[in-house]
């Protein structure tokens, strides 16, 4: 019975590493970390997970977790996994930041939508375009991705062989990116609005009477709803070939990290 016990004990105790660092991930990783998903599923989730990681997570099992380098570990694995999940959320940023631009060019910062489940405020555009990348997340198995990553970082930081801060470097230069991509993407939308607001107040200097600046929102609103359609196209491809250039920088930093 004690024998038992003993393995038990053993395997809760190898088992927390994972999970703590699947845990981290989820937490902020793209929609899944979203407050949508409630906190017991996303707890779950880490739970089979890490059996399921458990072969590769097995350089820690011998760090006892109620000793200080057990605490020292956890507080590592939840940087590791916090680190990933932040470089995968990136991208789903970068749309998130894409929607506001749109919008407080479009005029339509105004039409706000309160969203319970998340507990947050966003408007219509931003909401449309998230709703879009969380669609292309799933449909290329990104969910699967981020598995695959967190495997592959026990592989590059084993359990107990500390985080280089080069990895958080890299992801905090990386943060710039993703106001540098959204007003990329956003140019088409800002340069097309900023053309039909410069005709309608040449024209409102023309024609006073006229009173084009009643009329010059509605189009402008209709102009950018046009570029917006015309844009979307394109989207999923321009998340996609931003995930892959995150992914890029993620194996290149495990690659690089020093192994024990």
């Amino acid at each position: 019975m004690n024998l038992l016990v003993d393995q038990l004990q053993a395997l809760l105790f190898a088992l927390w590493w994972p999970f703590c660092r699947i845990m981290a991930l989820l937490g902020a990783a793209p929609v899944l970390g979203d407050g949508m998903v409630p906190l017991p599923l996303r707890a779950l989730l880490s739970v089979v997970l890490a059996v399921v990681l458990l072969p590769a997570a097995q350089a820690g099992a011998g760090i006892d977790p109620m000793s200080l380098q057990g605490v020292a570990a956890t507080f590592e694995q939840a940087l590791i996994g916090g680190a990933i999940g932040l470089a995968l959320q990136l991208a789903m940023s970068v749309i998130l930041v894409l929607g506001y631009l749109t919008s407080s060019q479009m005029g339509l910062t105004m039409a706000v939508m309160n969203d319970p489940i998340n507990g947050t405020s966003s408007d219509v555009v931003s909401a449309l375009l998230v709703m879009l990348s969380t669609i292309v997340f799933f449909a290329v198995d990104g969910h699967l991705v981020m598995v695959g990553v967190v495997a592959t970082s026990f592989k590059a930081w084993p359990i107990g062989a500390g985080f280089d801060d080069l990895t958080m470097q890299t992801l905090a230069f990386n943060v710039a990116w993703v106001f540098s991509a959204a007003l990329l993407l956003a140019l088409p939308i800002v340069l097309s609005t900023l053309v039909v607001q410069a005709g309608m107040g040449l024209l409102n200097r023309v024609a006073p009477a006229l009173n084009l600046f009643s009329l010059g929102f509605s189009v402008v609103t209709l102009f950018g709803l046009l570029m917006l359609g015309y844009e979307l196209r394109f989207l999923p491809d321009h998340y996609v070939r931003m995930t892959n250039r995150i992914l890029e920088m993620l194996q290149d930093r495990m690659h690089g990290a020093p192994h024990v």
